[in-house]
């Protein structure tokens, strides 16, 4: 099996639609640990069973959770492969700022004469 790592542009962009609010975190975070019942997850929450069911939505359009049905109830559980495609392009973009501040640090280390030059 071929777990892809690159992330389209859409994915990108709902992956960190989804992260953009501490409810969907928080869930996030819940599910990471052991999978919940959507009930159990609203109850913790000030808001509606609608509105905790629309944060699980959108964490599911990402593709950082997975539900599923157990008789009445839905489950829902992390899924850990959208949440190392994740790490990995964070940490591409940690690896390019990385490089970035290298080559300052370089270019500031280089020596300096304060002399002017000719014409100045």
């Amino acid at each position: 099996m071929v777990v892809q790592t690159e992330l389209s542009d859409d994915e990108t962009d709902r992956l960190f639609h989804a992260l953009a609010v501490a409810t969907r975190r928080d869930i996030l975070r819940r599910t990471l640990v052991d999978e919940q019942s959507v009930s159990a997850l609203a109850a913790d929450y000030d808001m509606s069973f609608a509105a905790v069911q629309k944060h699980i939505a959108v964490l599911e359009a990402a593709g950082l959770v997975v539900k599923r049905a157990a008789g009445r109830e839905r489950l829902v559980r992390a899924d850990p492969r959208m949440i190392a495609r994740a790490r990995a392009l964070l940490a591409r973009y940690e690896d390019l700022w990385r490089s970035r501040i290298d080559r300052l640090d370089a270019l500031l280390a280089e020596p300096h004469d304060p002399r002017p030059t000719q014409g100045d």
